[in-house]
């Protein structure tokens, strides 16, 4: 796992995940798996487009994980 992506919920991190937090492990996942820190151009499209899915599959994730006894209430998908 690319060690730059970190835990996005409650009780680990501290608040629940923002668009901002979910997008940014979604494009550390995105790097981590291509071997790309940016893409070239022919590749752009596609690159932003996995990072766009992977940060709505994340979004449902977080949405309806049930942590138990953590006393957390399930993420709001702010």
């Amino acid at each position: 796992m690319c060690r730059s992506i970190k835990t996005l919920r409650p009780p680990v991190l501290p608040h629940e995940a923002t668009p901002d937090d979910v997008r940014a492990a979604a494009l550390q996942y995105v790097r981590k798996v291509s071997g790309f820190r940016a893409p070239a151009a022919h590749n752009r499209e596609v690159f932003e487009r996995a990072v766009d899915e992977i940060a709505e599959a994340t979004a449902r994730l977080l949405d309806t994980l049930e942590v138990r006894g953590s006393g957390a209430r399930p993420h709001d998908g702010a």
